[in-house]
């Protein structure tokens, strides 16, 4: 352990500011936090709520409803400064999942697991566009590549803690829960009282905007929502219903990803940034199809493993989409911009776990399928992002 934080030290510049301490505590935080819910979650209602691929379709819907619902951002931040409202999401997650333990039925879970989610979708939503405002373009992709670094460290923590308490120790899923929240809380009241407010650079719209200019980003972003939730939700609740994998094996199938982030991470975010968003989600997408009709066919236990371990590598990647948009963008629709999106983003989200969760049930081949059909539209989409995007291009165009 001792190795890992002298290499996540290392990737972190010693000049770093105030304001990026900050967005690295934050990205440290909620995967702590929202990493045991996840890793939980499969095995927890499965074992506690009895459910099926219809339970945890809708379960996952529900999730996303305060995804969709996140261009209401944008008029909270009439009220509020856009720190504070990061700080004050980040407790309403932290609260969501110290108490989802105890209520292990099909109603219980679907209002937990809503309230956990409200804060989680607005901390992403306002991260993302602090994270924009803050930092200069040239170093968008390599600081957000530090990001999944410190996401990645945080999640490993998670999943150690969980196999320590739950595998060693056999504590209960309602106390790992519980802890997993406390936690994430007490860091809360930590950043609150230990972070100064921050200046904007910029002054943000305060009002819900839509630019034609932005076309292809929106594009990219549903894609994304939409590829993105059939991995989440159907992958991982393969790896329980059809090989029977246990808490403490999935814990290990999750820290392998993260570990793999940990030290990459910050590579491919400066990577993304020298050969450009193009090239980048090019190279994304042509893999995710291959892995997700791999998904289709799978059969084997290792072999389904191994593609999760592929897929979840790729994620990456998905910072191009971010530094895309923030090339392309005036200054001022970041916020605005950054609360449509995660709406455009969970459009899909919302009704795909439902929909697939029915498909589920007859064919699980099918379910992948589709989800290499949104790959392959990523991919055309991807091909029509000039190599050198900027602001001034768009508005003349």
């Amino acid at each position: 352990m001792n190795k890992i934080q002298q290499m996540l030290k290392s990737s972190i510049q010693k000049s770093i500011t105030q304001p990026q301490l900050f967005l690295l505590v934050m990205a440290f935080v909620m995967p702590f936090v929202f990493q045991v819910w996840m890793t939980l979650l499969n095995n927890f209602v499965v074992e506690k709520a009895a459910f099926t691929g219809a339970e945890i379709g809708m379960l996952q819907s529900i999730r996303e409803i305060p995804g969709f619902l996140a261009f209401t951002a944008i008029y909270i931040l009439i009220v509020i400064k856009e720190q504070k409202f990061a700080i004050l999401s980040l407790g309403l997650l932290s609260i969501g999942v110290a108490v989802t333990g105890y209520f292990p039925s099909e109603y219980g879970l679907f209002i937990t697991t809503f309230i956990m989610s409200v804060g989680f979708h607005y901390y992403e939503t306002i991260q993302q566009s602090l994270t924009l405002q803050w930092l200069d373009k040239k170093e968008t992709a390599h600081f957000m590549g530090k990001q999944l670094a410190v996401k990645s460290f945080a999640s490993i923590l998670a999943f150690v803690g969980i196999w320590f308490l739950m595998e060693q120790f056999s504590v209960s899923y309602q106390t790992t829960y519980l802890i997993a929240g406390i936690l994430g809380f007490i860091v809360v009241l930590w950043m609150a009282w230990h972070f100064p407010q921050f200046e904007q650079p910029h002054v943000q719209h305060k009002k819900f905007l839509m630019r034609k200019r932005y076309w292809l980003y929106y594009l990219l972003t549903f894609l994304s929502g939409a590829r993105r939730q059939i991995f989440v939700v159907f992958a991982g609740f393969m790896m329980v219903e059809q090989f029977g994998y246990s808490v403490g094996e999935i814990s290990i199938l999750f820290g392998v990803n993260y570990i793999f982030n940990l030290f990459f991470a910050a590579k491919i975010g400066k990577w993304v940034g020298k050969i450009g968003e193009r090239k980048a989600l090019t190279f994304e997408y042509v893999g995710l199809i291959f892995v997700f009709t791999g998904y289709a066919f799978v059969e084997n236990a290792e072999i389904a493993a191994g593609l999760y371990i592929i897929d979840h590598m790729f994620f990456a990647l998905a910072i191009a989409i971010k530094t895309y948009f923030q090339k392309i963008a005036d200054h001022k629709d970041i916020a605005a911009t950054a609360s449509v999106s995660f709406t455009i983003n969970h459009i899909a989200a919302v009704i795909i776990p439902v929909l697939l969760g029915m498909v589920w049930l007859y064919s699980h081949t099918l379910v992948f399928f589709v989800g290499t059909g949104f790959a392959v539209l990523s991919l055309v989409g991807s091909r029509l992002i000039p190599d050198n995007p900027s602001q001034e291009e768009y508005i003349r165009g």
